[in-house]
């Protein structure tokens, strides 16, 4: 008679025994990996690069901090950069809604291709131009749809720029615009430039393209050959990418430059004057903060930031040989000097 008493000597027995422990084990790691998963997911969508964007990002984090979200702890985020690549982004925010995230932030031009792949995640987006035209939100007081965000206002203060350009040169006939040609705005940037020219009074308004780093020295050379008085960046991811580099050009081609953002006057351009980008993203960040908490976009108005900041570099000024008007000093938020 065959002896069952030690069981655990057969080796198909021990094989078996040895199946059902880890079979009681294997479940602790799906487990875990559900908990952390149910964790809700803001897709970060960028036209730009990481490095751009270090102080935006800590500035949204602020925002969702308001609202008791920390990102890695009840939060997690899955960033895209496109690298100043546009034709990256659509997909870019493919795979983001595959993913299945919460919510989608995104800058402008990275908003207009999330807005194509989803109609139901949730998009906030900074964007300058206008949004109602572009076709992201119905109207800025109801926004409708899965879209809302900031807007800074690149659009209404692109000919201000170009009025803040005409005090330093009161005589001026001519200027100069930068514009990336490749941008879903051009065409709107374009006529809104020529007009704002025509009403200061100038003999033309040159609209000079840039949309690789090799077009800079082209353009940033033809200001002075086209008898331009000064040059007006217009509001690009791709420029925000480059704000060391035209600066950097501008004055070596001696040319007076303005643009949006403080980043480009600290960098050795001119001129800036335009939002802060740290105080727009952290409103993203309280709408997105507001959305995870279970309110809908199609309510949540679009905001529009009302504090402008003109920052003045007068060792650039110098090295131009530039006299800067009292007036204008006197207005300016910051002196760089």
């Amino acid at each position: 008679m065959r002896d069952h008493s030690d069981r655990s000597r057969n080796p198909h027995r021990r094989a078996f025994l040895g199946l059902l422990g880890a079979a009681a084990t294997a479940p602790l790691w799906p487990v875990v990996a559900r908990a952390q998963s149910r964790l809700p997911v803001l897709g970060f969508l960028s036209s730009e690069s990481a490095d751009v964007y270090a102080g935006r990002v800590r500035a949204l984090r602020q925002g969702l901090g308001g609202f008791g979200f920390v990102e890695g702890k009840n939060v997690a985020i899955e960033y895209r950069w496109a690298e100043g690549r546009n034709d990256r982004l659509p997909a870019l925010a493919t795979d983001l809604v595959e993913r299945g995230v919460s919510v989608i932030a995104a800058n402008g031009t990275a908003a207009l291709a999330a807005k194509k792949i989803t109609a139901t995640i949730p998009i906030v987006f900074v964007i300058g131009a206008d949004p109602v035209g572009l076709g992201l939100v119905a109207s800025l007081a109801r926004p409708g749809g899965n879209v809302t965000g900031v807007t800074t206002l690149s659009g209404e203060t692109g000919p201000k720029r170009m009025e803040l350009a005409r005090e330093l040169f009161p005589d001026a006939s001519a200027m100069a615009v930068l514009i990336n040609p490749t941008s879903p705005t051009a065409a709107n940037i374009t006529n809104v430039m020529r007009e704002a020219g025509a009403a200061l009074g100038l003999r033309q308004t040159h609209m000079l393209h840039a949309s690789s780093d090799q077009d800079f020295e082209e353009a940033l050379s033809a200001v002075t050959r086209l008898g331009a008085a000064a040059l007006v960046v217009s509001a690009d991811s791709f420029f925000n990418n480059r704000s060391e580099q035209i600066a950097a050009l501008a004055l070596r081609h001696r040319v007076a430059a303005i643009y949006q953002f403080r980043e480009f006057a600290a960098a050795g351009g001119l001129m800036s004057y335009g939002n802060s980008f740290a105080e727009s993203y952290r409103l993203v960040g309280t709408y997105v903060g507001r959305i995870l908490k279970g309110e809908k976009p199609a309510n949540l108005p679009v905001q529009q930031p009302t504090k402008l900041e003109l920052i003045l570099n007068m060792k650039t000024a110098s090295a131009l040989g530039l006299t800067v008007p009292i007036a204008l000093l006197s207005r300016a938020d910051e002196v760089i000097e």
